[in-house]
């Protein structure tokens, strides 16, 4: 054995653990980034990141003319009861589960953005459903124009229903607002950009196949279906 061997190899095996354990440190400090980011629960009294992420939203969207400031006093908690009035959330002032998804951040299951069909322009889509939202949820608050054509897009994506737009849409019967003709209405608005979202992947329906006005007539089967949520006058259920 030579002299000096040892000495070598010990060094030799601190640089390896040296190294080892930068490579696992580095590994974990890049699974915790691609983490989604959390939404936690905010009330009068909270601060920091997330509080000005909802003061930012509501900013951009009327609802709020304070400083994004980080801070949730009483002009944000004013702010977030308007957006859920508005919306058909309940109106707590809180921001929990519900209000971040009509917020629009719903990391936990976040929705893949629609791809509309050879031959068929995302412009085409867009007004189709647009004039669907509007036939159907024309009086409905922002969210439940959003989710009504949410329900569209997942039946698009489901086995069960046709694969296109447009074979969801003109199915017999699947929805009122083409059978009596209200669809043929151009759409307002609210309604176009609700059904951009949808689009964009925005799904506060949670997956829903089937919405009903329970105000309204309605067959027995419906009511057989798991309910999900409500929104406004809608039911939204698998």
């Amino acid at each position: 054995m030579k002299k000096g061997w040892l000495p070598v190899r010990g060094k030799r095996c601190i640089v390896f653990v040296i190294l080892a354990s930068f490579i696992l440190l580095s590994g974990i400090f890049l699974y915790s980034q691609s983490l989604p980011a959390q939404t936690p629960t905010l009330y009068w009294g909270s601060s920091g990141p997330s509080v000005s992420k909802v003061q930012s939203k509501l900013k951009s969207w009327g609802y709020y003319t304070g400083a994004v400031d980080g801070v949730f006093g009483a002009g944000t908690a004013s702010a977030v009861k308007k957006f859920q009035s508005k919306n058909g959330l309940p109106v707590d002032g809180v921001v929990g589960k519900s209000t971040w998804a009509a917020l629009g951040y719903n990391p936990a299951q976040p929705a893949a953005a629609y791809t509309p069909s050879r031959g068929v322009t995302a412009r085409d889509d867009v007004m189709l459903l647009a004039r669907v939202v509007h036939g159907e949820a024309a009086a409905e608050p922002y969210l439940g124009k959003v989710a009504v054509a949410a329900v569209i897009l997942n039946r698009v994506n489901s086995e069960k229903f046709p694969n296109s737009m447009a074979g969801v849409i003109y199915q017999p019967h699947a929805f009122e607002s083409i059978t009596n003709g209200i669809a043929n209405n151009a759409p307002s608005q609210e309604s176009v950009k609700a059904a951009q979202d949808a689009m964009n992947g925005w799904d506060p329906a949670q997956g829903a196949l089937f919405f009903w006005n329970p105000a309204k007539p309605v067959s027995k089967w419906i009511w057989s279906r798991p309910i999900i949520t409500e929104i406004g006058g809608h039911v939204f259920a698998r």
